[in-house]
């Protein structure tokens, strides 16, 4: 168990989101309360209003730490120095793959990220417009070697988001898991396959999946 002494307050902090996740995984994001944190950690509902002026903020909280994981790969493969192609596939596929693994598979903290969703809360339009500049980083790398060939590589970077909603969204992964549909690789096919024709309609074989041809 957690208890909070001489910590500093981003310790405190720290501490007060470590507990709360647990709680949402052990008996779910809607049934915990800030009374429930605070007695897990022997200290008042008020000194955790100290740090968090809300619920809702806790619950902000707690989502901005299990995203900030998600973001932080998908920059580190942006920042990568493989080729764009093979750079795009491991961080369109790690994201999804993290996302599944985050929020999708504990059905507790599923609860939460639907009710974030819904809520339209400002962590989740940040979380996507990290994830969109970093894609953004690696298309802008393409364009500058010549393998990705489009015009405005920020409409580039938000079309590649919106075409992999199904793999990147939590409910969606979830609804559409035994649905019929292209599969996680087929889909980033298709996107490589938008962002790599070239004027004479063939798509340069930098996967290893072979050539693709557009009629």
């Amino acid at each position: 168990m957690t208890l909070l002494h001489e910590d500093t307050d981003s310790e405190r902090r720290r501490c007060i989101l470590e507990t709360a996740e647990r709680l949402f995984r052990e008996i779910g994001y809607l049934k915990t309360t800030v009374a429930d944190i605070a007695k897990t950690l022997k200290m008042s509902p008020a000194n955790v209003y100290r740090f968090f002026h809300s619920k809702k903020a806790i619950h902000e909280g707690v989502a901005r730490r299990l995203m900030g994981e998600v973001e932080a790969e998908a920059e580190a493969i942006a920042s990568k120095t493989t080729h764009p192609v093979t750079r795009m596939r491991e961080l369109l596929a790690t994201v999804s793959r993290m996302n599944a693994e985050r929020f999708v598979g504990d059905a507790k903290i599923h609860e939460m990220v639907a009710v974030a969703m819904e809520e339209s809360w400002d962590v989740c339009e940040a979380h996507i417009e990290r994830i969109t500049v970093a894609i953004a980083a690696v298309i802008a790398e393409g364009v500058k070697t010549g393998v990705f060939k489009v015009a405005d590589i920020e409409l580039a970077a938000k079309s590649t988001c919106t075409g992999m909603i199904r793999f990147f969204h939590p409910q969606l992964i979830e609804q559409c898991a035994n649905k019929p549909g292209p599969t996680l690789d087929q889909m980033i096919d298709f996107v490589l396959a938008a962002l790599t024709l070239s004027a004479s309609g063939t798509v340069p074989d930098n996967s290893g999946a072979g050539k693709v041809t557009h009629d």
